[in-house]
């Protein structure tokens, strides 16, 4: 008992940041088996040896790698994406204009502001990055760091997911979900051909151990991937987030829902040319810019397209587009998380 009163809980969580890369390992096994078993042992060679099945094969193999090259484009998305930090030294407005700053509480509620005992609301505030924390922030112990709109810590990706991968996520999740079902249906065939004729195969053991094991890990994870993308799904039709709902299990009414369909466009936008791609769109470009410097915020690409788009829409009919892009409903905090990082969308 008195060796774990020594336990350091920060550095156990930050021991998951080691777990992450051996997860990665992991994925990129995951992803070989499979392409093996698909591609190289059952339906290319069906491919190379044309007659009718070749057409058959050769829809299953562009389907495969189309959602192959999605996955990758989402996984490294979500890897190399900040989740969205908060800048150092970053204070509340109210502090910034001189408001007593002792009034501060130390709290990870999800409003900017938390009641206090004289009834007063005072400011949130990370005693960990000794900074102010806006709305719906929480602080990683794993990146160690306050994360904006934070959902949780993925060992699988080594990266928090947050505000500026979210989407990233959620399309990572759908596409491995339908690759892992197509996967688990083009096997099918084979997986029960094993059982029924179980002395006459003519492949090696390694070959059918391989197709076995793909069978059984893209079943496996398609299963898991459902109720994941299930319960993900429930909270971004809610606008919120894994923390979130544990946070507010006794709140009857959530202020930032704004229905189903607008909470939808705060993750995956409506164009229908970008909404299953993962790129990042300029219509929460006010809720970034709030929490960069100027300096920084030049060569973010949202605030740079939003520029573009300001000077062309005197020119050419960008201007619905652009009011979507400055419509105040698609701001994931509420104007009261501006200080002076709150450069907005006109900022020069």
């Amino acid at each position: 008992m008195d060796c774990c009163r020594h336990v350091n809980p920060l550095r156990a969580c930050s021991g998951l940041r080691g777990l992450g890369y051996l997860m990665l390992a992991f994925v990129a096994a995951i992803v070989a088996v499979s392409y093996y078993a698909v591609v190289v042992y059952t339906w290319g060679p069906l491919l190379l040896g044309g007659g009718g099945a070749a057409a058959g094969a050769a829809a299953v193999l562009v389907v495969f790698h189309l959602l192959l090259a999605m996955i990758i484009w989402c996984y490294l998305m979500v890897v190399f994406t900040d989740p969205g930090a908060v800048p150092e030294n970053w204070r509340h407005a109210s502090e910034e204009d001189g408001i007593d700053v002792n009034s501060r509480i130390i709290s990870d509620n999800w409003d900017a502001t938390y009641p206090t005992s004289e009834g007063q609301r005072a400011q949130r505030y990370c005693s960990r990055c000794q900074n102010g924390k806006p709305p719906r922030c929480h602080h990683c112990s794993v990146c160690n760091r306050c994360v904006l709109k934070m959902d949780h810590h993925c060992v699988w990706v080594v990266n928090c997911v947050g505000a500026r991968n979210y989407k990233y996520f959620l399309l990572f999740l759908v596409y491995t979900f339908v690759e892992t079902v197509l996967d688990t249906l083009v096997l099918l065939p084979y997986f029960i051909e094993f059982f029924q004729d179980e002395g006459s195969h003519s492949s090696s053991p390694g070959d059918i151990a391989i197709l076995f094991l793909a069978f059984v890990l893209n079943l496996a994870f398609a299963l898991s991937l459902l109720c994941f993308i299930g319960m993900h799904a429930s909270l971004v039709t809610r606008n919120t987030t894994s923390i979130e709902v544990h946070e507010r299990r006794n709140l009857v009414s959530w202020k930032y829902d704004l229905g189903w369909r607008k909470n939808l466009e705060q993750v995956f936008f409506t164009a229908f040319c970008v909404l299953y791609l993962p790129c990042y769109i300029p219509l929460i470009c006010n809720f970034y810019c709030r929490f960069l410097a100027p300096k920084s915020c030049s060569g973010f690409f949202p605030c740079t397209l939003l520029r573009i788009c300001t000077t062309l829409g005197h020119f050419m009919a960008l201007n619905s587009l652009l009011d979507l892009m400055q419509s105040s409903n698609y701001n994931l905090l509420p104007p009261a998380a501006c200080s002076k990082y709150s450069i907005g969308p006109t900022h020069s």
